[in-house]
C-alpha cells in the first residue's frame, strides 16, 4: 500500500488510519430492497451429490475457495485445496473436516510453477484419486494506476491468474485424457474481464484470457468428456480481496447503490452456484461465463439506470416537462 500513500490518496485513507495502523471498516448498510433478496447459505444440492468424486480447488485456504471447499465436502466430495501458505490451508482443512467428517487435503503449491502443479496432482492422486472436479480460484489483484505498475507487478498478476490457470488446467487435463476420465473445470472470473476496468488492468487482461481459454477448451476438449465454465462473481466481501481492492472500506456503500438487489453477495451463494456448475446437474452447460452479481453488471452498464434515484415527485415534474415539448 506504500505506493498509494501519496497526496491524491491521503483524503481517501486518512479517516481509516489511526496511530499509523490500518483500520478496516467492513460493515455496510444494505438498501431497503435487499429484504426481498435474502441469501440462503445451506447447500442446495442433495446430500451425497459428489460422493466418490475428488475435487481440487486452487486458492482454497481462504475466502471464496474455502467456501467452495466446504460446500463440496458437505456434499460428499474428497477435497484437495492448494495455496502458497500451508498454515491457512491446514487450518481450513481441519475446520472443514471437523464440520463434514470428510478428509480435506491441504497442499502448498504455487500455481505459477509447472513442477509445483505436477507435484500437487501427484499428491492428490496418491491420497484420493485423480481429481475430476477442478476449480481455478487462485488469484492476485490490487488497485493501482496503471502507470505506476512495474513489469514485475504486471507479470505477477498475469502469471497467477492466466498462466496459473493454464498450468492447472493443462496438467490435470492431460492426465485425465490419458486415464480416459471426464471432468468439470470451473474458473473464477470477474465481470470486468468483458468490459475492462481502470486501475486493475493486469487482472482484467488476465481474466479475459481465462475466459477465452475456457471457451476454447469447451469446444476442443468436449470430445474427452470435459466441461469448462467460468463463474463471474460481483461484489462478495472477503478479507483477501477487499483488503487490496477496497483497503479503506469506504467504497462499499457506493457499490451497494450500483447493485439492484441492494446488498453484497455472500460466499455460500457463490459456493452453491459453483457446486451446481461442476455437478452432473449441469452436464449440458459448457463454454459459458455465468454471472452472479445481484444485477450490478446490467445495472451499471445501462445509460439511464441511474434514474432509479429519481423520486416520484421528480418524475411528475419530468413528465410534465416532456409532455410540454412541442414537435421533434
Amino acid at each position: 500500500m506504500s505506493a498509494l500513500m501519496d497526496k491524491c490518496w491521503r483524503p481517501v485513507i486518512r479517516a481509516v488510519y489511526q496511530n499509523g495502523r490500518h483500520v478496516r471498516h467492513s460493515s455496510y448498510k444494505p438498501l431497503d430492497q435487499a429484504k426481498h433478496f435474502p441469501p440462503v447459505s445451506n447447500p442446495m444440492l442433495p446430500p451425497g451429490t459428489f460422493e466418490g468424486k475428488t475435487a481440487f480447488i486452487t486458492g482454497g485456504g481462504t475466502g471464496l475457495g474455502k467456501g467452495m471447499a466446504l460446500c463440496l465436502s458437505q456434499l460428499g466430495a474428497r477435497v484437495a485445496i492448494s495455496g502458497r501458505k500451508m498454515e491457512p490451508l491446514q487450518q481450513t482443512a481441519t475446520e472443514i473436516a471437523g464440520i463434514t467428517g470428510n478428509k480435506v487435503l491441504p497442499i502448498s503449491a504455487d500455481v505459477r510453477s509447472e513442477d509445483a502443479v505436477k507435484q500437487a496432482l501427484d499428491s492428490i492422486a496418491s491420497e484420493f484419486d485423480l481429481p475430476t472436479i477442478i476449480i481455478n480460484n487462485a488469484a492476485g489483484n490490487f488497485i493501482s494506476p496503471t502507470e505506476r505498475l512495474s513489469n514485475n507487478a504486471w507479470r505477477t498478476v498475469v502469471d497467477i491468474v492466466l498462466n496459473g490457470t493454464a498450468n492447472v488446467t493443462l496438467q490435470a487435463g492431460k492426465r485425465l485424457i490419458k486415464a480416459g476420465k471426464g471432468a468439470a473445470f470451473l474458473s473464477i472470473s470477474t465481470d470486468y474481464a468483458e468490459t475492462g476496468s481502470g486501475f486493475v488492468a493486469p487482472s482484467a487482461a488476465a481474466k479475459s484470457g481465462v475466459e477465452a481459454l475456457t471457451k476454447s477448451l469447451a469446444a476442443e476438449w468436449a470430445r474427452y468428456g470435459f466441461r469448462f465454465n467460468c463463474l463471474s462473481p460481483g461484489a462478495i466481501e472477503t478479507k483477501g480481496a477487499f483488503s487490496r481492492l477496497d483497503p479503506t472500506g469506504q467504497f462499499i456503500q457506493k457499490t451497494i447503490h450500483r447493485i439492484p438487489a441492494g446488498r453484497l453477495g455472500q460466499v455460500p451463494e457463490l459456493a452453491n452456484l459453483a457446486t451446481y456448475l461442476v455437478s452432473d446437474y449441469a452436464s449440458w452447460i459448457t463454454g459459458q461465463v455465468v454471472r452472479l452479481n445481484g444485477g450490478e453488471y446490467p445495472g451499471s452498464s445501462g445509460m439511464f439506470s441511474p434514474l432509479v434515484e429519481v423520486t416520484k415527485e421528480q418524475w411528475d415534474q419530468l413528465e410534465a416537462m416532456i409532455r410540454g415539448v412541442k414537435g421533434s
